[in-house]
């Protein structure tokens, strides 16, 4: 096992990785912004060093973050994600300097972020894949002829893109037309890279995932789907494993060709491969993250599994402990990022000091934060200030205590995503499982944009007087 772990990242995503470390007796270090000098995950490390200057540009030195790992003797360093966690460069420079990088090989990183090369290497396996192409389009003109043989609506989409970035809608010639140079800067200012390449669009998918881990010696399994259709502008939301969707059957086979597609990308670590799913239920590869997503706590709420933990073990060269056969699904279980973001604002994020902190509990609820009262929300990072995972029994139960957990919850001095989601807990169409990508705008639309009627209003202002009722 490492003697120490150095945690390239800030957050709620660096104190998870802390918290993993301590339960295997290894030390870590923690690096830190000017600005983050004194949050919680600084605290919690056993040792913690200045990587700035600057809010942001540290956390994305590779060369500084190597060198402080070096220098505090730390043999093995975890990304989380975000930042450098999918970078193949900074995984292979921790390799070249002796360090672990505690993820898959930077060649795996490499060809599972270039989206066209993960279509190549799917397709060659005999995967479903979204009807599109597998090269990237050099000219609006020859975008055109591609969008008329695959038929409209189609998806403009970076080639190195990721995390909902570098997406754009074309239902028609003058969409393509219009979209294609901005698809093209949006890639280029998010990724570095301005390839964009073109995918058939489906309709109201759902999106779903399935987490792997694979060690180095060709075991490889899945734990269950996640459900990550509930989104504002590709970016999720609230997260739920396993989906209402998927029946036993359609489970068997995603899962299957989750596991494949690891295989097919000699992929090591943990790993998610996500998934396109229409309303007949047939499905296609998306993409594969190259790290631990947000959402792995519902993942290891259903399963009992320490996602993050079998991430340090297969990394310092442990072969998985249990087989696919052992993984046990139980219950239903929901994450709801808590967002510093006003939802009746197009979800515009907020910043500010938090004024008054109160978060729920009891059975199966379960917190990953970064916050408390007096902290301040800057305006340099993600908008998310913590995770809210709840596990139930059942759907339904889930569902409930979810909705319970909610009017607990009291954050103060920013607008957040609470009330929001508190209305989202009570609206039939979610409570019987039938959302899809496109749930928050079908639903909620009066609410996130300018027309708002005061039935809306009149639910954010019961809301409110929820939250300050619990907090008193």
């Amino acid at each position: 096992m490492f003697k120490k772990v150095l945690v390239a990242n800030r957050g709620e995503i660096a104190l998870r990785i802390i918290r993993a470390c301590k339960e295997l007796n290894i030390p870590t270090v923690a690096i830190h912004s000017e600005a983050d000098a004194i949050t919680l995950y600084v605290k919690k490390a056993d040792e913690s060093c200045l990587v700035g200057p600057g809010p942001v540009a540290g956390y994305l030195n590779i060369y500084r973050i190597v060198d402080l790992a070096k220098q505090r003797g730390a043999d093995a360093i975890h990304p989380g994600y975000g930042f450098l966690a999918e970078n193949a460069e900074f995984a292979r420079a921790c390799q070249e300097n002796g360090i672990t990088f505690i993820g898959p090989t930077p060649k795996a990183i490499a060809e599972m972020g270039d989206k066209i090369v993960a279509r190549q290497m799917m397709k060659k396996a005999g995967i479903p894949v979204v009807p599109g192409i597998e090269h990237g389009i050099s000219s609006a003109n020859e975008a055109e002829s591609i969008a008329k043989q695959i038929g409209y609506p189609v998806m403009l989409k970076a080639s190195a893109g990721g995390g909902g970035r570098g997406l754009r809608l074309c239902r028609a010639p003058e969409d393509l037309k219009k979209n294609f140079e901005i698809a093209r800067s949006e890639a280029l200012k998010a990724f570095g890279r301005d390839d964009v390449y073109i995918e058939k669009y489906i309709e109201s998918p759902r999106h779903i995932e399935f987490q792997i881990l694979a060690d180095h010696y060709g075991n490889i399994v899945h734990l269950g789907e996640r459900d990550c259709s509930i989104q504002r502008r590709h970016q999720k939301l609230i997260e739920v494993a396993p989906s209402p969707f998927l029946d036993p059957d359609l489970r068997r086979r995603m899962g299957e060709v989750a596991v494949t597609a690891a295989s097919t990308a000699g992929y090591t670590n943990a790993g998610t491969v996500e998934f396109l799913v229409d309303h007949n239920k047939d499905f296609y590869f998306l993409e594969m993250n190259t790290r631990v997503q947000v959402e792995h706590t519902i993942t290891e709420e259903i399963t009992g599994i320490d996602i993050v933990k079998e991430m340090i073990r297969i990394a310092a060269g442990e072969e998985l402990s249990f087989t696919q056969d052992e993984v046990q699904i139980s219950g239903s279980a929901i994450e709801c990022r808590i967002n510093a973001e006003d939802p009746r604002n197009n979800f515009l994020p907020t910043t500010g000091r938090i004024t008054a902190y109160y978060s729920p509990g009891g059975f199966g609820v379960r917190i990953d934060g970064n916050v408390y009262r007096g902290y301040v929300v800057p305006p340099y990072y993600d908008s998310m200030l913590a995770k809210l995972t709840v596990w139930g029994r059942t759907w339904d139960e889930a569902v409930s205590r979810t909705a319970r957990s909610l009017d607990e919850f009291v954050i103060r001095g920013v607008k957040t995503t609470i009330p929001f989601y508190r209305m989202i807990m009570r609206d039939e169409v979610f409570r019987r499982g039938e959302f899809n990508t496109h749930y928050i705008e079908n639903r909620f639309d009066d609410l996130i944009y300018e027309n708002k009627s005061e039935r809306i209003d009149l639910v954010f202002t019961i809301a409110a007087a929820i939250s300050a009722h619990s907090h008193r």
